[in-house]
């Protein structure tokens, strides 16, 4: 276990998003939450700005290498941006960002301008090669547009680069569905050819049963195919490459075994327990990414406005989860974790 996280993730905005993707727990049509949260009379859940940097000051002496602002619901749509910017200058803490692709409000060379000199990673979900696999699956989005501002973020991170500044990679991100599968080695083409530096991906949590047909997990048949697309993208990889010579990075993308449907990589470890830390909008310290309801039976570990984020981290209900995690249901089933070589960031 590590003295301290080398990555926080704060769930800043989960309620705001532009986009209705099909398998978000929050925004997709499937998903009742939104209009329940209304219904009710809820205001939209957004983090006040002094838990992230109450966190940050508790951990000045030996802070993350990283932070992401939230991972439901669109970031960059979150009131408070700019102060997590200047938050990272502070603390010499950088950016890592994973956005929806339409770069909401100042478009992709404005927020580019503001994200690249503090950035780690920015991750575009792009989730289909022809405009009617990206709009089915992210509903909202158009495929010409979200290439055209993944250009323009480019070319902004490429001049900063130039100029002796701050290099922020840039990662095209994909959910492996059913509809998506077959166009991934051209996604993987694509990136190559724009100087995009990884393809990350990550298979589908079932939120809703009309999500079981698009898992690539369900049965052996779609483990078979799904494994002989992880072949064909590896080849693509290799046979493609940037103008700096690399290939394009390829994360998370590994055969499964056709052995079990439940357990995605048989006796491979958590990557995030004792190494990364998730705190929700209302200061929740949360072990991991699991779906918001099921990682609920993992345990309740406090508010780190209430004990402090260090004393949750090294205290002993959390050590338990650390220590015992593999026995537990959610864990055994759960999509992120990989063999050594499979890799997540």
């Amino acid at each position: 276990m590590n003295p301290s996280p080398w990555r926080i993730t704060f769930d800043t905005n989960p309620d705001d998003c532009n986009l209705h993707c099909v398998m978000c727990e929050e925004h997709s049509h499937l998903s009742d939450r939104q209009a329940r949260r209304q219904a009710a009379g809820r205001p939209p859940r957004r983090m006040n700005i002094e838990i992230l940097e109450s966190v940050l000051e508790e951990l000045r002496d030996n802070p993350p290498q990283e932070i992401i602002p939230s991972t439901m619901g669109e970031p960059l749509l979150y009131r408070e941006f700019d102060r997590i910017i200047e938050l990272c200058r502070r603390y010499g803490v950088r950016l890592n960002l994973t956005t929806n692709g339409t770069f909401p409000g100042r478009g992709a060379a404005a927020w580019g301008e503001a994200i690249v000199p503090v950035g780690a990673d920015v991750k575009i979900s792009i989730n289909g090669m022809r405009p009617e696999t990206q709009t089915g699956i992210m509903c909202g989005s158009s495929l010409e547009k979200v290439l055209a501002n993944a250009r323009e973020f480019l070319a902004v991170r490429d001049r900063h680069a130039a100029a002796g500044g701050n290099y922020c990679s840039v990662t095209f991100q994909v959910t492996y569905l059913e509809p998506n599968i077959g166009e991934l080695p051209d996604l993987v083409r694509l990136a190559t050819h724009m100087g995009v530096d990884r393809v990350k991906g990550h298979h589908v949590w079932t939120h809703f049963p009309e999500l079981e047909p698009m898992s690539m997990r369900r049965d052996q048949e779609s483990i078979r195919r799904f494994n002989a697309i992880v072949e064909q993208t590896r080849q693509a990889a290799q046979e493609n490459r940037r103008a700096d010579g690399r290939p394009v990075k390829l994360e998370n993308l590994f055969p499964l075994s056709e052995q079990t449907t439940t357990d995605i990589a048989p006796g491979a470890e958590c990557p995030f327990l004792g190494r990364e830390a998730w705190i929700n909008w209302q200061g929740q310290f949360d072990p991991c990414c699991a779906p918001d309801e099921q990682r609920k039976s993992l345990g309740h570990f406090g508010r780190v406005q209430d004990s402090g984020f260090m004393a949750i981290w090294q205290g002993p209900e959390y050590r338990r989860l650390c220590n015992d995690y593999a026995g537990r249901g959610l864990c055994r089933s759960c999509n992120m974790r990989h063999p050594p070589t499979g890799g997540v960031a």
